[in-house]
């Protein structure tokens, strides 16, 4: 079974916070939405990482970039009442949505993904 990966948890693994020996385990082969991608790209340059060394950065996670399709665009629209009382941007509902899709277990650092009952398996890395 595949395994989807949050923003949260690439960047648990890049930055050597809680969790990252989960998420490092995790990446060769592991699914990143592309929405993630973005996410977690704008995050290394915000933090000063150069665009070159940011690309080559994520290019070394060994992750699968997975493109935004339209059955994801729609499951993730459709999780907005259940996700919104937990705070969940359209990231972290793309991700949901890929590994919703794949039958995925998805990987997170956010706890609040802990109590979502989307009929998929959530883990909580830290």
């Amino acid at each position: 079974m595949p395994n989807v990966l949050d923003s949260s948890a690439v960047l648990a693994a890049i930055y050597c916070e809680a969790g990252c020996d989960v998420a490092a385990n995790l990446m060769e082969g592991g699914l990143l939405s592309c929405v993630n991608l973005v996410e977690v790209h704008t995050k290394l340059l915000l933090d000063g990482v150069g665009e070159k060394l940011a690309r080559k950065q994520i290019a070394n996670l060994g992750c699968e970039i997975c493109p935004l399709d339209a059955e994801q665009a729609q499951i993730a629209s459709e999780m907005i009442w259940q996700t919104r009382p937990h705070g969940l941007s359209l990231g972290d509902r793309s991700c949901l949505a890929l590994a919703i899709q794949r039958g995925a277990t998805v990987y997170t650092a956010d706890r609040a993904w802990a109590n979502l009952s989307l009929g998929i398996k959530v883990e909580v890395i830290r």
